[in-house]
């Protein structure tokens, strides 16, 4: 494995999430001294197959904490761009306890990052109602109000909790919401109590954001920042209104953490061999017929969060394209290859047309983007089992050249590949 750089190395989704980024935060964090969040909450999701003592498989869900917790001598930072619900870290982190990973002394929380509480995830549920038939279809976490309280300025940090004004603003957060929505049932004073109570357990956990990771930078420490949902789910740059909340881009690493931009040494896009996407919005390679079901099943996608089915299509380069020019990848982690195994000729999507003219870029707007005609290439498939290939030599001829078309159209070189679910089914390049 690759001794991991001093400064910051970030893993980042690509398309639309759910590429398995947790695998590969997973092997890094072996190498890392700190692995940070940096936007999102609780409706990420991660999952992460290790081998226990005895041999047998473990699985672990992360949703709100760095995945990076699973390697014992990696501490977990959840940084001010994060919007966190702090009965839900609790459960998590319980969970893992009783799964035998101990967390004590390795989780901190920036006391700048902003709150989900009880009523923004109700007010998630009442903005999806309203909405209709354009429903963007959001986790129901609460995180899109979190972050609309943030940007109206009327949010609650955590350090709030520890101010005496705490149950006044709370209440008045609260009244807000009434007369927006109408008044929804609600125990304003036994949220207000419970937070109280999670306040004193919360407290060891607390840091001065920035100069948490000032000192950690000026040290020489490895720094592996765990990004949460992709690119094409940014807020700015991904298919709006079908986003999440937060940027999760490579700018969202920079604003999230409080870091300057010369700190970032490596990141690392992380592309599945196809495409998915949860919820609404466009989806131009889509596939409604039988190659779709066959990569949800093959792929077992389903939601770490949700649960939902993942809607399936072939691996789309334009997309990709886009990605790459705004997060600047200098390698790709491709996962997920041998969920392709079985086919025998595979489609990639090289551009878009429209009105039979080519497009350049990714369009902004929606309404185009759902009549774009999809270019495809067509490569032969392998059609072999790739699940036991320890190097790039030892994969089918045809897959590496389906992996060197993938390098060749973006310009970016492949660094790791996933051949499988576990942690060591993963084909590390350079």
């Amino acid at each position: 494995m690759p001794q991991a750089p001093e400064g910051v190395t970030v893993v980042l989704g690509a398309q639309w999430g759910d590429e398995g980024k947790g695998k590969l935060v997973d092997i890094l964090a072996a190498e890392a001294d700190i692995c940070a969040r940096c936007a999102g909450g609780n409706n990420a999701g991660h999952t992460i197959v290790v081998k226990g003592d005895k041999g047998e498989k473990k699985t672990y869900a992360f949703n709100l904490l760095p995945s990076g917790l699973i390697n014992p001598k990696c501490i977990a930072y959840i940084g001010s761009g994060v919007v966190v619900n702090i009965p839900a870290l609790f459960n998590e982190l319980d969970t893992l306890e009783r799964k035998g990973l101990s967390c004590a002394g390795r989780l901190f929380l920036s006391d700048r990052a902003h709150l989900v509480l009880g009523f923004h995830q109700i007010v998630d549920g009442l903005k999806e109602i309203e909405l209709g038939g354009s429903s963007i279809g959001t986790t129901k976490k609460g995180i899109g109000p979190a972050y609309s309280s943030k940007a109206s300025r009327s949010g609650l940090r955590v350090h709030h909790l520890y101010d005496p004004s705490f149950p006044e603003k709370f209440r008045k957060l609260v009244e807000g919401r009434f007369k927006r929505y109408g008044h929804f049932e609600f125990d304003t004073e036994g949220e207000i109590e419970m937070y109280l109570a999670f306040a004193d357990r919360l407290r060891p956990h607390i840091v001065d954001g920035p100069t948490f990771m000032h000192d950690a930078l000026t040290s020489g420490k490895r720094v592996l920042v765990e990004g949460a949902n992709a690119l094409m789910l940014d807020i700015d740059y991904g298919t709006y209104p079908f986003v999440t909340s937060s940027a999760t881009s490579i700018g969202g690493v920079i604003t999230g953490l409080g870091i300057p931009p010369m700190a970032i040494k490596k990141v690392v896009g992380v592309i599945k061999a196809y495409t998915t996407r949860v919820g609404g919005g466009p989806f131009p390679t889509e596939q409604l017929n039988k190659i779709g079901e066959t990569l949800q099943e093959v792929g077992a996608e389903y939601g770490v969060v949700t649960g939902r089915r993942r809607r399936c299509g072939w691996l789309d380069l334009v997309v990709m394209r886009y990605s790459n020019i705004i997060n600047g990848y200098t390698s790709l982690n491709l996962t997920k290859l041998d969920v392709l195994d079985g086919f025998d000729e595979i489609k990639v999507a090289t551009g878009y047309k429209i009105d039979s003219v080519e497009i350049s870029g990714f369009p902004a707007d929606l309404d185009r983007l759902a009549q774009v005609e999809v270019q495809y290439i067509t490569l032969p498939g392998w059609k072999s089992d790739i699940s036991e290939c320890k190097t790039f030599e030892e994969l089918p001829e045809k897959c590496q050249q389906y992996c060197k078309f993938i390098e060749d159209f973006l310009g970016v070189k492949i660094q790791y590949i996933g051949v499988g679910p576990a942690r060591e089914s993963t084909i590390t390049i350079f």
